[in-house]
């Protein structure tokens, strides 16, 4: 048996009928790691002696009987989420050397439930980023046709290249405009953007503090449903944070698609995709016909603005949060001449490219001069974008659309910044919404490349949004298992 192709579901199974311990789990994917960790550069600090100690525990409430909800389930955990004695670099050069000395709420949340943790993955530099290329510590590469170096997305694509290729069974992403949704699908996984609120960001490392959203990355709906459970729930820590929650125990109910109401968004029937996105999806809303599913064209009219108001907002918050990076309390300090010249010397040694022209953006749109232009018109667009979705929702159930163009691209590909910021172009309309979104695979391309397809929900319709994505993964069929991807 190969305990790193379980699925979480499996491996729960297998861990309270005794088959399996937590002990044996977490070596597997230990020694995984040692194979295949250094070529696909998906951790940034790995935690083998705490990940042994975690299962030894999960080993002893097992043979108690009183086993956690996640038990001996071993995570990656993006390494924007403080954890407790464990450095936390948030991919960046600035806090390369920082140890926090405390647990960010949804990492606290995973140790309650009993996961073991494996390590920190990578990520873009402060989640800023498409391919995790900005990130400090090189870029995580996709065990698909590894021979290639493909992107495993960003800014999350360490969570995904270490969960596609049998490094981790799950873990936890974050998604300010598409960050769990696209590396998750042109991974073959499963990527849950849960609603704005559901998780609490207490102790993430904030880019965008009006859209980061954290959420799990998994193999299998069900178990990106385990995950969620995990993580969500109210918290007093964070003002942002909803007074919900959403759990499920074992296994998602099916939800019924007769006479279910399923809306396609007209605006992006003019948007370019892929040949192999447009039959995929295409084929996905014919199964989903043949089941019972009633679909309709839904209007969203600024979905195709949101994009441009994205890159507005995410920036003038990331100036913001970004300001306490000064060298003056933690992180990097590189000494100046005077206190103005630490702070330039600092800023400049600490932080990477992408970061500081999003500083410099940020920086600019919130002057005086381009504050009402620029900012308050951007708030405008998000406005009218999430009226349009709740209207939307009044003729339909739920919707779904791509979550990409088409498939990976190499991690070398020439392109400009404005291009890739146009690979959110499918992902960001929900952030600016605040409602929930999940890829889902739908297939894989004539490249034998995996894409996925989005489905989104109102606030606080996760489940039902997880319960559609589950049907669109039961026609795909896709085989994800990380011993058919890159070997055993």
């Amino acid at each position: 048996m190969n305990l790193t192709d379980l699925t979480i579901a499996e491996a729960l199974e297998k861990l309270k009928s005794g088959e399996i311990t937590a002990t044996e789990l977490t070596r597997a994917y230990l020694d995984r790691i040692e194979k295949f960790g250094d070529q696909l550069n998906c951790y940034i600090t790995l935690t083998p002696e705490r990940a042994l100690a975690d299962a030894a525990e999960s080993d002893k409430r097992y043979a108690a009987g009183n086993p956690l909800p996640l038990d001996g389930i071993p995570i990656g955990m993006k390494d924007l989420f403080a954890t407790r004695g464990i450095r936390t670099t948030a991919a960046s050069h600035i806090l390369e050397n920082f140890t926090p000395e405390y647990e960010s709420t949804v990492s606290q949340k995973f140790i309650d439930a009993g996961t073991v943790l494996l390590g920190k993955t990578n990520l873009d530099e402060f989640a800023m980023g498409t391919f995790s290329k900005t990130s400090f510590f090189g870029a995580p590469i996709s065990p698909y046709q590894i021979e290639n170096k493909l992107t495993a997305g960003g800014s999350s694509g360490g969570t995904t290249s270490a969960v596609a290729s049998g490094l981790a069974i799950g873990g936890t992403g974050t998604d300010t405009g598409g960050s769990i949704r696209f590396p998750a699908a042109i991974t073959g996984l499963v990527g849950m953007k849960p609603t704005y609120g559901l998780c609490s960001r207490w102790g993430c490392v904030a880019f965008a503090s009006s859209l980061d959203t954290p959420g799990p990355i998994a193999r299998t709906v069900d178990d990106a449903a385990l995950l969620l459970s995990a993580m969500a729930g109210y918290d007093e820590k964070d003002s942002t944070s909803a007074n919900a929650g959403f759990y499920v125990k074992d296994r998602l109910t099916q939800i019924g698609l007769n006479k279910l109401k399923i809306g396609v968004i007209k605006e992006f029937d003019d948007v370019e995709i892929s040949p192999d996105m447009k039959k995929l999806f295409d084929e996905r809303i014919e199964d989903l016909k043949k089941s019972g599913a009633e679909i309709i064209t839904v209007s969203i009219p600024n979905i195709l603005d949101a994009l441009a108001a994205y890159y507005i907002i995410a920036p003038a918050e990331a100036s913001s949060n970004l300001a306490r990076y000064d060298g003056m309390r933690y992180g990097l300090r590189v000494e100046g001449k005077d206190l103005i010249d630490t702070y330039k010397k600092t800023r400049a040694a600490g932080f990477g490219e992408e970061v500081q022209r999003r500083m410099v953006v940020g920086t600019a749109v919130l002057s005086s001069e381009s504050y009402e232009v620029y900012f308050m018109q951007a708030a405008r667009v998000r406005r009218l974008i999430a009226d349009a979705f709740n209207r939307a929702f009044e003729q339909c159930d739920l919707i779904v659309c791509p979550s990409s163009a088409g498939t990976a691209l190499p991690l070398d590909s020439d392109l400009s910044p404005l291009e890739y910021y146009a690979l959110d172009l499918f992902t960001v309309a929900m952030n600016l919404a605040g409602i929930p979104a999940c890829s889902v695979p739908c297939g894989l391309a004539e490249n034998k490349l995996p894409l996925g397809m989005q489905v989104v929900g109102r606030a606080f319709d996760d489940m039902r949004v997880l319960q559609l994505a589950k049907h669109i993964e039961e026609f795909a069929g896709l085989n994800n298992k990380p011993s058919e991807i890159m070997g055993k």
